[in-house]
Formats: C-alpha cells, structure tokens, sequence
C-alpha cells in the first residue's frame, strides 16, 4: 500500500474504516451539522469548512487511531491536522469540481505542503453521483498552473487546471461504499463531475500532515496535534474547545456555534 501510494499519489480501501456504531454516530453528526447549517448560512452546504473548528466532538473521529493507523505509514508517527471538510453535493444540483491540486491553495500556509487527505464516504460515492476521479502519478510532476473557472455557478471551485492540459483517458474514479476511505497526495491531479443522480452525495475530508512541516503565523492555532510530537516549533489549537481565534475571523459562524453546543 504504501508503495502504491508512493507511485500513484493515492489509495482507495475497499473495507470499512470504522465499526458500524462509530460510524453511524458520525454520519448522524453531520445530519445533525446539515440541518443546522442550513437554518443558520446563506450559502450551498457543498463545501463546509472546517467542522472541527466550531464543533469540537468532531475531533472523536479525526484523532481516531483508525484513521491515523492509516496515515502513519505514509506521512511518519508525528502527525498534525490541518484541515477538515464536509463535500456535501444535493441530488440533481451538485456542481463540477474542475481539475486541480489541493497543494496549489496552500503554499502560503504550509512549507513544504507534505499533506495526505483521508476521503470518508459518508453516502456511497458513484460515477453517477458525482465521486471523486484522479489522475495517477500526476503528483510527481506537480506545479500546474490554475486559471479561474469560466462558469462560477458551475463549478464548486474558484480556480482549476486547464483541461486541454491534462489526460482524462487515465482518470481513475474513486468509487466507495460508506464508510470506505481513499486517500490521496497533496499535489495528486483530482476532481469530480456533477451530481447528475436522485441521490446526494457525501464525503468528509480529513487533511494531515508531518509536524515537521513549518506552518505559518497566520495559522497557527488552526491546526492540531493528533499524534506524536511537534516537529516543526509550530504552536497548535486545543481540540477541547472550540477554536476562538478562528471565530473571530468568521463571526456569521457565531449562530451556528450556538445551535451545535
């Protein structure tokens, strides 16, 4: 496994990541989240970010010794966490995510980005609900140049590779179950098609990284220490708590805290 993910930027596990109970008890936070947040932001619950950051019980999951079993031997035994996010894409609606390398929105965060982020199924994710695709090895040539997407309203992202760059006969689609996981590089080429099918579709994104990594000042207390020792003199948020400076920075998250709690 390791190996292959070495080679191809990626890894698709085709067996439950959680016992069922654990599991079912994550999935019934995140309706429990989507409901919320529906009452609560004017925005597509699509892309909701950073779940941890204003719901601490999220960190049941994200410091899971299922979860970091995994990523140990891909990333080393000192491990941070430095994002989370719910994909959510509604039946018939869900938009494109455009071609892209997640390492591109970060190299003013991290140096340098060494991050592999686990995808949760929380539905079954299928060609026709619009599953995760990548593109082997592409993380081995990694840099590409993003442009702004031509159709906002179509597209879950700002910015994406061009396609004309880029080889979709080797697309590979991440198929999952619920509860199933992949796994994939920082600089691994992926994205996804519209929700075109009469059920949604749901992943949940955890983002980890060696601590030896230097994480800037600016967001500092936005990542946190799941595993191990810190590496790199980076100073982390307490997972006990939800996370203040962050709020302050995002107050029209401030209703949300409070139906949660």
């Amino acid at each position: 496994h390791v190996e292959k993910y070495r080679a191809d930027g990626y890894l698709i596990l085709d067996k439950p990541l959680f016992p069922p109970p654990r599991f079912d008890a994550l999935k019934a936070r995140f309706e429990m989240l989507i409901e919320n947040w529906q009452q609560t932001m004017d925005e597509s619950p699509e892309h909701i970010v950073g779940p941890h950051l204003f719901d601490p019980k999220m960190f049941d999951w994200l410091m899971d010794d299922a979860i970091l079993d995994l990523i140990e031997p891909l990333i080393g035994p000192d491990i941070g966490i430095f994002s989370s996010q719910f994909l959510c894409k509604p039946a018939g609606v869900g938009k494109v995510v455009p071609w892209h390398e997640d390492a591109s929105y970060w190299r003013d965060k991290l140096q340098p980005v060494t991050v592999c982020t686990v995808w949760i199924a929380i539905d079954p994710s299928t060609r026709d609900n619009g599953c995760m695709r990548v593109i082997p090895g592409t993380h081995l040539n990694a840099g590409r140049q993003h442009h702004e997407v031509p159709d906002r309203s179509k597209s879950a992202l700002s910015y994406g590779i061009d396609v004309q760059t880029i080889n979709e006969s080797k697309a590979v689609d991440c198929v999952l179950e619920e509860n199933q996981c992949s796994l994939h590089d920082a600089d691994l080429v992926h994205g996804s098609n519209a929700n075109t099918s009469d059920r949604r579709r749901c992943g949940y994104n955890i983002r980890y990284f060696p601590t030896s990594v230097k994480v800037s000042e600016s967001f500092q207390f936005k990542t946190y220490l799941a595993r191990g020792k810190d590496r790199g003199g980076n100073q982390y948020g307490d997972p006990t708590r939800i996370n203040n400076a962050w709020l302050e920075t995002a107050p029209e998250y401030r209703k949300l805290c409070r139906l949660i709690r």
